[in-house]
C-alpha cells in the first residue's frame, strides 16, 4: 500500500511534465491511503470508476484531461479492479502526435492489455510506424510496448525494424532493441534463431548498459547449448575483471558496489560455462579470488555477490584455494545474527559438501543451532542440508529428526516432501531391516495418505522376502516383530488407508505363523478393521482377503475353526454389496469354507506370496479353440495397439443413431431441398405395402444376387429424377473419417449392421478420448535449554568423527533395491505357429471405402456402399421405408446386387423410420448384353465407384 501511495503521488505531482496533477487525483490517492479496510477501499475505487465512465463518455474531454483520466484508470487496475471500459481510449492515445500523450498511451496499453487481447491488433500498426520515428523517445516507447504486446504471430511484422535499431546511434534505443529481441526469443525461439549472432556483436558495445542487457539473452542461449559459447569465456572474464576493478562509470554503482547486477549475471554465465571444464575454469580462478578479497559483507548487495561467487565455485572445476575461500565466506554467513544470511550460509554449505563433505564437519554446531532455530524457513533449509549429507552412520538420527518435525507441521505439501525424503533415506541407508520396518511404520502412521503406494508394496515385499539369506530364523523373527507392532497399532483411530492395507496383509499372511496368537484373535482384529471403515472398499477388501487366508491356513493344518457370528453377518452384508469386488471376495470365502484339506492347500498355499509365477502371455492353451472359431468364420482379433482405443460395433451403431460423435467432425452432407418431380410415362410408386420389403434370410450376397427380384435405383437414375447429381470430379480426399475395417465379418452381425456415411457397420470408430490410469510415532520430545555437551553429542551423531568414514551399508544392508528373481519371473511360452489366415491383421492405413477395385474377402460385406453414397445426397434422394414398417426391418442388410435387378426396389431400409414419400421413379432396365453392363459401369463411375478395368461387370470382383 505504501508503494502504491508513492507511485500515485509521483504520478500526480508532476512526473508527467508538470501539468498532469489535479486535486481530484490527489484526493483519490489520499482517500485510498487512509482507508481502514479492504471493503472501504473497494467502495472508493468503485465510485471512482463510475465517475471515470461518465467522464470518458463525454466527447469533449480535453487531451490533457484524458491523460489524467487514463492515469487514474491505471491506478484503479493496479488495485485489482476492472477498468476495461477505458482500454480503447488508451489505444487511441497511442496514435496521438504529442510525445507525452503517446508515452502515456503506450504505458497504459502495456499495463491494460497482453498479447492475446483483441485490441492488440490495433496497436501493432502504430508500433511499426513509431519504430521508424526520428524521435528516439518515441522509438523507446514503442520498443517497450512491443516487449509486452507483440505475440508470436506478430513478431515477423516488427522483427526487421527491431534488428535495424540495433545499430541506432542512441544507446537507449540499442538497449531496448536487445531487450525486445530477447523477448521475441523467449516467445518464439525459431523466429529469431538466425539472429543470435547479433547478441555476440552487442556484447562489445561501447555502452555498458547495452552490454549488460546483452548478458540476459546470452545466458538463455548458453543454458541451451554451452559448448557453442565456450569461446566467450575469456571475454566474460575480462568484462567481469573490468567491472570488479571499477572501470565502469560511477552511475552504475549501487551501494558503493560497481555494477553488482552485471557481476551477478556474469557469475551465473561463468558457472554454466565452467561446469566440468577444467580449461575454462582455469581462466576464472583469478577474477573469482579478487572478488572474494574485495567482497563487502556490510551490505546486502555485497553479500549477494559473494553468495553468487560460492555458487559459481561449486559449479566449475574444483580448486582447493577457491573452496577454502568459499568455506570461509560460508562460515561468516552462518555466524551472522541475520536469518537471511544464515539461510544463505546453509544453502551455500549444501552446495559445497557435494564437492568436499568434510566442510560440514567444521560447521556442525552452527548447523545444529539452525536446526533448532524457531524460524521455520531456516529449519526447513537445514533439513535439506541434512538430507544431502546423510550416510549410513547418521541416517538414524537424521530420519528421526525429520519424522519428529513432520509430526508437528500442518503444511501437507511440505509434509509430503519430508515423508518422501524419509522413505528415500531409509531405503538407501537403512542399517537393518527391523529399523526400516519401524521407520516405515512411523511414516505411514503420520503421513500414510501422502506416501506413494509403491512404498507400501516395497514394505510388504521386504517382509515377505526377509533378509534374502538362508537364515529362516531371522526372517521369522522379522515377521513376528512386524505382527506384534501392527497388532499394537491397529486399534488406534484415524490410521491412513495405505497403512491399514499393509496391516491387513501382514496379519493375514503371518498373523498365526508362529503360534503366538490364535486364529480367532487375528480374525477378530481384522473384523474390527473392516467394520470400522465402512466407506473404504479397498481396506475392507484387504481385510476379507486376510480373513480368507487365516481360514485357509487353519483348514490346511487340519484344525477346525468356527466362523464368528459377527464375521458371518459381515459376509452376508458384503455378499449383497454394490461393489462386485467385495461380493466376489465374500463368496470366495464362503466357498473356501466348504473345501477339504487337499483342495485348500492347492488353492491357498502357505507362505507363497514370493513364489515364482509362470505366465503364458500368448495363452497357447486356447489355440485349438481359436482355430475352431476361425474355421466357423470368426473374425481375427485386432490388437489394442492397432485399434487405438476403438469402441464396440454396437456402441458405434447406437452413437450413430443419435449423433455421429460428440467430439468429432461431422461429414454428413447438408440436407437438400425437395424438388418437384417431373411426370414420367412409366411411374413406379415407392410407397408400397409392407409385404414388398423382402427380408434377407442369409448374408450371402451371391444368393441375394440370384434370388432377389427387385433392385434399388442407381445413384445416376436417382439424381436424374431429382435433378440433383453428386459431383465428385477433382475431389482427391476420401469421404468419412478414418476407421478400421475388417476384411471379414461374423455372419451373426451382418444382419444388424447399419450403413453410415463414410464408414460401414463393421468398421469401428476411433475413440475421441482415452482414459488415463493411475492412483503415532510417540509424543514430541521435550526440548529444554540444551547445554553444550548435548549439542556435542547430537553433532557427533549427525556428522561423526573423521575416522568413521567406512560405510556400513553392506553389513546389515537391506535389500530394498534388490533385483530378486522371486518377485515375479515371467516365462513366455512358445506359441504354436498359426496359419497365415489366423495371423493378426497388421496395422494399415484406413481403406478407401469408395474403391471397390481391390480384391476383397468372399465373406459378405456389412454395408451397401451405394446406400452410403445415397446418404450423402440427403434424405430427399434416398428411398425411405414405409411409415408402418416393422422395427426389426431397420437392421437388415441392404442388397448389394439390387442395382442389377430388372425392377425398381420398392423400399430401402434405413436407420430410422420416416413417413412415406409418394415419389415415382422410372424403372431401370437391365439386359444381359455387354452394352447394358457397360452402361451400369458408367452409372457407377458417376457416383464415385471405380470397378476394375478388366471386368466390366461391377460386382464380379466383390463376389469372387
Amino acid at each position: 500500500m505504501e508503494q502504491l501511495r508513492t507511485i500515485g503521488r509521483e504520478l500526480a505531482m508532476g512526473s508527467q511534465g508538470g501539468w498532469g496533477q489535479s486535486k481530484e487525483f490527489l484526493d483519490l490517492v489520499k482517500s485510498i491511503g487512509e482507508a481502514r479496510s479492504k471493503a472501504e477501499e473497494d467502495r472508493i475505487i468503485s465510485r471512482e470508476l463510475e465517475h471515470l465512465k461518465r467522464r470518458l463518455a463525454d466527447p469533449d474531454v480535453q487531451r490533457r484531461k484524458m491523460k489524467e483520466l487514463l492515469l487514474r484508470l491505471v491506478y484503479a487496475e493496479m488495485l485489482g479492479h476492472d477498468a476495461s471500459f477505458g482500454h480503447i481510449h488508451a489505444v487511441k492515445m497511442t496514435h496521438d502526435e504529442s510525445l507525452p500523450l503517446k508515452r502515456t498511451g503506450y504505458l497504459a496499453v502495456a499495463l491494460f492489455l497482453d498479447e492475446r487481447h483483441d485490441l492488440v491488433i490495433l496497436v501493432v500498426n502504430t508500433i511499426q510506424k513509431d519504430l521508424r520515428s526520428d524521435n528516439y523517445l518515441i522509438v523507446c516507447a514503442a520498443l517497450t510496448a512491443a516487449c509486452r504486446l507483440i505475440g508470436e504471430e506478430a513478431i515477423p511484422a516488427v522483427l526487421p525494424q527491431v534488428v535495424e535499431l540495433l545499430a541506432h546511434p542512441k544507446e537507449a534505443v540499442r538497449k531496448k532493441a536487445v531487450m525486445a529481441l530477447h523477448r521475441f526469443y523467449q516467445r518464439s525461439p525459431s523466429s529469431v534463431s538466425h539472429l543470435v549472432s547479433n547478441f555476440r556483436k552487442r556484447l562489445c558495445d561501447n555502452d555498458p548498459g547495452v552490454m549488460g542487457a546483452t548478458l540476459f539473452p546470452l545466458y538463455d542461449l548458453i543454458l541451451e547449448d554451452p559448448n557453442s559459447y565456450k569461446d566467450l569465456v575469456v571475454s566474460f572474464v575480462n568484462i567481469l575483471k573490468q567491472v570488479a576493478e571499477r572501470r565502469l562509470p560511477t552511475s552504475y554503482d549501487y551501494h558503493q558496489m560497481p555494477a553488482p547486477f552485471i557481476q551477478i549475471k556474469l557469475l551465473k554465465i561463468l558457472a554454466v560455462l565452467g561446469s566440468g571444464d577444467k580449461q575454462a575454469s582455469g581462466h576464472m580462478y583469478t577474477v573469482l579470488g579478487d572478488i572474494f578479497r574485495k567482497g563487502d559483507t556490510a551490505s546486502n548487495i555485497g553479500n549477494a555477490i559473494l553468495y553468487e561467487c560460492i555458487c559459481c565455485i561449486s559449479s566449475i572445476f574444483p580448486n582447493p584455494k577457491m573452496l577454502d575461500a568459499a568455506a570461509e565466506t560460508t562460515s561468516k554467513f552462518l555466524k551472522s545474527d541475520s536469518h537471511n544470511l544464515k539461510y544463505m550460509g546453509i544453502d551455500a554449505l549444501g552446495r559445497l559438501i557435494k564437492i568436499n563433505p568434510d566442510i560440514a564437519e567444521e560447521h556442525q554446531l552452527l548447523v545444529i543451532d539452525c536446526l533448532e532455530d524457531p524460524d521455520d524457513t531456516l529449519k526447513r533449509k537445514t533439513f535439506e542440508l541434512l538430507y544431502k549429507m546423510t550416510k549410513s552412520t547418521n541416517v538414524e538420527v537424521i530420519v528421526d529428526r525429520m519424522i519428529e518435525y513432520m509430526i508437528n507441521i500442518t503444511d501437507h505439501h511440505y509434509k509430503t516432501e519430508i515423508a518422501s525424503r524419509c522413505v528415500e533415506l531409509a531405503e538407501q541407508f537403512a542399517p537393518s531391516n527391523q529399523w526400516f520396518i519401524q521407520t516405515m511404520n512411523k511414516v505411514f502412521e503420520h503421513a500414510g495418505d501422502l506416501v506413494n503406494i509403491r512404498v507400501a508394496h516395497n514394505l510388504m515385499r521386504l517382509i515377505a522376502e526377509g533378509f534374502g539369506e538362508e537364515d529362516e530364523g531371522a526372517d521369522s523373527q522379522l515377521r513376528s516383530s512386524a505382527v506384534d507392532s501392527y497388532l499394537r497399532i491397529v486399534g488406534e483411530p484415524k490410521l491412513p488407508s495405505s497403512f491399514l492395507q499393509i496391516i491387513c496383509w501382514v496379519l493375514g499372511e503371518y498373523g498365526t505363523a508362529d503360534g503366538k496368537y490364535s486364529a480367532s484373535y487375528i480374525v477378530g482384529k481384522l473384523y474390527d478393521v473392516a467394520e470400522g471403515h465402512p466407506t473404504d472398499d479397498t481396506v475392507r477388501a484387504y481385510a476379507i482377503s486376510a480373513i480368507l487366508k487365516i481360514f485357509a491356513f487353519e483348514i490346511a493344518l487340519g484344525r477346525k475353526m468356527d466362523m464368528l457370528p459377527e464375521c458371518q453377518s459381515l459376509l452376508d452384508e458384503l455378499s449383497a454389496s454394490h461393489s462386485t469386488d467385495l461380493q466376489q471376495r465374500a463368496y470366495e470365502l464362503q466357498a473356501l469354507l466348504g473345501l477339504d484339506k487337499q483342495a485348500v492347500e492347492s488353492v491357498m498355499p502357505s507362505d507363497a506370496s514370493c513364489e515364482d509365477i509362470e505366465i503364458d502371455r500368448n495363452l497357447s492353451f486356447l489355440n485349438g479353440y481359436v482355430q475352431q472359431a476361425f474355421e466357423n468364420g470368426a473374425a481375427p482379433y485386432i490388437p489394442e495397439s492397432e485399434r487405438s482405443g476403438a469402441i464396440s460395433v454396437s456402441n458405434y451403431r447406437a452413437q450413430d443413431q443419435q449423433e455421429t460423435s460428440a467430439h468429432a467432425l461431422r461429414f454428413e452432407a447438408y440436407e437438400l431441398p425437395k424438388p418437384s418431380l417431373p411426370l414420367a410415362a412409366s411411374q413406379v410408386s415407392i410407397s408400397t405395402p409392407n409385404t414388398d420389403l423382402v427380408p434377407v434370410p442369409e448374408p450371402s450376397h451371391y444368393k441375394e444376387g440370384n434370388q432377389m427380384s427387385r433392385s434399388q435405383p442407381s445413384g445416376d437414375s436417382l439424381s436424374g429424377e431429382f435433378g440433383v447429381k453428386l459431383r465428385l470430379d477433382g475431389v482427391n480426399k476420401k469421404w468419412g473419417r478414418p476407421t478400421y475395417s475388417s476384411s471379414s465379418t461374423p455372419p451373426s452381425s451382418t444382419s444388424s449392421q447399419q450403413a453410415t456415411n463414410g464408414g460401414s457397420g463393421s468398421e469401428v470408430g476411433r475413440s475421441t478420448s482415452s482414459q488415463a490410469r493411475e492412483s503415532s510415532y510417540g509424543s514430541k520430545r521435550q526440548q529444554g535449554t540444551e547445554v553444550s555437551a548435548e549439542k556435542q553429542r547430537l553433532a557427533a551423531s549427525l556428522f561423526g568423527s573423521s575416522a568413521a568414514k567406512a560405510d556400513r551399508r553392506g553389513q546389515a544392508g537391506r535389500k530394498t533395491a534388490k533385483e530378486s528373481p522371486s518377485t515375479e519371473k515371467v516365462a513366455i511360452a512358445n506359441a504354436t505357429p498359426q496359419p497365415a489366415k489366423e495371423q493378426v491383421i497388421p496395422s494399415a492405413p484406413p481403406p478407401d471405402l469408395l474403391d471397390l477395385g481391390e480384391p476383397v474377402s468372399s465373406n459378405p460385406p456389412s454395408a451397401d456402399p451405394f446406400t452410403q453414397l445415397e446418404g450423402l445426397l440427403g434424405p430427399a434422394s434416398a428411398s425411405p421405408v414405409l411409415s408402418d414398417a416393422p422395427a426389426s426391418s431397420t437392421s437388415k442388410t441392404p442388397d448389394l446386387m439390387s442395382i442389377f435387378s430388372d425392377d425398381v426396389q420398392t423400399g430401402v431400409t434405413g436407420g430410422t423410420t420416416e413417413p412415406s414419400l409418394g415419389v415415382n421413379v422410372v424403372a431401370a432396365k437391365k439386359g444381359p448384353s455387354l452394352q447394358d453392363a457397360l452402361q451400369k459401369d458408367v452409372a457407377a463411375r458417376q457416383v464415385g465407384v471405380t470397378p476394375t478395368g478388366n471386368n466390366p461387370i461391377l460386382f464380379k470382383d466383390l463376389l469372387g
